[in-house]
């Protein structure tokens, strides 16, 4: 264990750096805040390669036993004060911990072994079996949409997410801050438009699989889509919705319907609307 002080150690350096894309892409390290979200983390089996906490919490049980995690994987752990914790988060009230762990990427080709298991008997909604459920993302932008849809995912056993084209870091600190942690605990893809065409002819040849998409040109209601797994909920991108490339992948097109003046929800709500569409089905 080291006993920190100074905004310029390495380690310091090295963990704000992580807000910067370009240094995560090179580290392929994120960074989590709090001693909840680590925790799970941990749980789930992530392994902290740096962990910094507020000098003095050594003894709290919670903090002692990330500090046991962290060691036992050879990972760094730093005893800090608050101004190092602030100058790491970048925040002028920051959490108690803080951490790094190495991020985690599935393939299309591990989302069909998924779902080409066999299927589990039929489990009561509050025990549904995970890796059926999957969220498609055309080029999503907002890291908070990115991380509330995680966040969504997660809350509904859902398996992952898959990033389709140029879009926003799942891994940003934004994002994981926005999933409230979820981000340890679903799958998730990366592929540009034509991988996921291929992928998508592939997916079609799994028994009663399904890929619904939201459109606004789409005729069919949401709700009256049938939400059976092995599923893909295929979103759009903000500002423009889905490719028209991607569009035909879709078993079904559908629309979410707007009484009032607004033309359409944030993503990250309509995402929710079709997640629970699932859930309930």
């Amino acid at each position: 264990m080291y006993r920190i002080t100074s905004l310029t150690n390495p380690h310091i350096k090295a963990m704000r750096a992580l807000h910067d894309r370009r240094h995560r892409r090179r580290s392929r390290l994120v960074l989590a805040e709090g001693v909840r979200i680590i925790t799970e983390a941990v749980a789930l089996g992530w392994r902290a390669e740096r962990l910094a906490f507020l000098a003095g919490r050594e003894n709290d049980p919670p903090v002692a036993n990330l500090i046991t995690a962290t060691q036992k994987h050879g990972g760094v752990v730093l005893a800090v004060n608050e101004a190092v914790l602030a100058k790491i988060t970048r925040k002028t009230n920051p959490q108690s911990a803080v951490a790094c762990f190495g991020e985690q990427w599935q393939s299309l080709d591990d989302v069909l072994a998924l779902n080409l298991a066999k299927t589990k008997p039929k489990l009561p909604k509050q025990d549904k079996p995970q890796n059926k459920v999957w969220v498609a993302l055309d080029r999503i932008r907002d890291p908070g949409n990115l991380g509330t849809i995680m966040r969504t995912l997660d809350a509904v056993a859902g398996a992952g997410i898959i990033l389709i084209g140029a879009t926003t870091d799942a891994y940003s600190v934004e994002a994981v801050r926005a999933s409230m942690g979820a981000c340890f605990n679903i799958k998730l893809v990366a592929c540009d438009e034509a991988e996921f065409i291929a992928f998508c002819q592939q997916w079609h040849k799994i028994k009663q699989s399904r890929i619904i998409a939201t459109a606004l040109t789409a005729t069919k209601e949401y709700r009256t889509a049938e939400y059976t797994a092995p599923l893909i909920v295929l979103m759009g991108n903000e500002q423009s919705g889905l490719a028209p490339n991607l569009a035909p992948c879709a078993t079904d097109l559908v629309r979410i319907p707007m009484a009032g003046r607004s033309d359409s929800l944030n993503l990250a709500v309509a995402t929710a609307l079709m997640l629970y569409q699932h859930y309930h089905y």
